[in-house]
């Protein structure tokens, strides 16, 4: 099995480099020679003398695909679980006071800083392990995406240039994203703060500039510090599912008066000012969310659905939040053939969802809606083992 493993992995390493016409010595000094137009100096530029090879590792990460998507059910409760809330609530305890001078200064409430601090690193235990330097070369290298890599590239090296880690220290995820805040080389230098004030930023190993710097990024992306980010909602039995989804916003008194409630039963509370959108990421059986504002500021951090639920969930559990109440017991996972098969057939039966390739993206969705739609489906969106069944028949 090893012996297999790395021939996979020579094969994948050969496959990338053939498409890329140009030796990797040859486009590293091409690279040093940018970087030294935009006034890098050649003690940072040093550092490119120690990268190897492009890392058949990173490659493979980045083309890998997993065998099963992912359900809701699992992602959470990979990342929400009793002793990850313990541990959040205690650091929010010791570190009180800095998180409420980054409060007063940014308006971002200290759980959600917990909570993405968890999500990202796990409070930073897990900051990946790769040279952030060698990910990034390898990855702009690649001719998949060349000029988004590259680029990062070279506003990693300004980093080390302006004093803020050495190159040596910069260790990230195999994709480059660095630190405790898991930060792209872009977003460090658009949004770093220095919130110890010793004239660095350091999101590796100081508190200060961690949550300084993750508060800033959130603050600029339009963060409200007297908002959630949502709450678990009840839907009423006859609600239209054609609504759910972050493309349908209305006002919370819209959402009351068709029917909407907290779980405890009682009406959702209205602000004049305020809209949301219905989120369901386990279909019509599973739970909902009514989303806000900072849900949609959540997805600028990181784009994903559930990414965005579970950094408000588990943000309201560090407050002394419920967990969610509707989970579904057995929330049976698709592998990737079958989203490929479920594709095929949607798109013969003249509902297209693009090329099938295993993802559940939003031309599949709509696919599936406009399909629940003319079967007199709940319009949920939702890709299931069921819904695959009713295709095939």
């Amino acid at each position: 099995m090893k012996n297999a493993a790395a021939f996979l992995l020579l094969a994948l390493f050969s496959f990338h480099v053939s498409a890329q016409q140009q030796s990797f010595d040859d486009w590293l000094a091409e690279l040093r020679a940018e970087a030294a137009g935009l006034g890098i100096s050649e003690a940072t530029l040093a550092a490119l003398d120690d990268l190897e090879e492009p890392l058949p590792r990173v490659l493979e990460l980045d083309g890998s695909q997993p065998e099963f998507v992912q359900t809701f059910t699992r992602y959470l409760s990979l990342r929400v679980t009793d002793r990850q809330v313990a541990r959040g609530q205690q650091l929010l305890r010791q570190h009180a006071t800095l998180l409420e001078q980054v409060r007063q200064r940014y308006g971002v409430q200290p759980q959600y800083l917990a909570a993405f601090w968890a999500v990202e690193s796990n409070f930073g235990n897990n900051t990946g392990g790769f040279s952030v330097l060698q990910a990034l070369a390898t990855l702009a290298y690649d001719p998949r995406r060349a000029d988004f890599f590259r680029s990062q590239m070279l506003t990693a090296l300004r980093i080390i240039d302006d004093g803020h880690i050495s190159a040596d220290s910069m260790s990230g995820s195999w994709a480059g994203a660095m630190g405790q805040l898991q930060f792209m080389p872009s977003v460090f230098y658009q949004h770093g703060v220095d919130g110890d004030g010793d004239g660095r930023i350091d999101i590796w190993n100081s508190l200060p500039d961690i949550f300084y710097s993750a508060a800033n990024f959130l603050s600029k992306s339009g963060w409200k510090g007297d908002e959630r980010w949502g709450r678990e909602v009840l839907l009423p039995r006859d609600f239209d599912f054609s609504l759910a989804g972050t493309q349908t916003r209305k006002p919370l008194q819209e959402w009351r008066d068709l029917g909407l409630r907290q779980t405890s039963g009682a009406p959702i509370p209205v602000a004049a000012d305020m809209q949301a959108s219905v989120v369901i990421p386990a279909g019509a059986q599973g739970p909902a969310f009514l989303t806000y504002d900072n849900f949609r500021v959540t997805r600028v951090y990181n784009t994903p659905i559930f990414y965005a639920l579970t950094v408000g969930h588990l943000a309201d559990r560090f407050a002394g939040g419920a967990a969610i109440q509707r989970m579904p017991e057995n929330e049976q996972a698709m592998s990737i053939e079958q989203v490929r098969e479920m594709q095929t057939l949607l798109n013969s039966l003249g509902f297209d969802s693009g090329e099938p390739d295993g993802r559940v993206g939003s031309q599949t969705r709509s696919a599936i809606r406009a399909y629940q739609e003319q079967q007199g489906l709940p319009m949920d969106s939702y890709a299931s083992l069921s819904l695959l069944e009713a295709l095939r028949s």
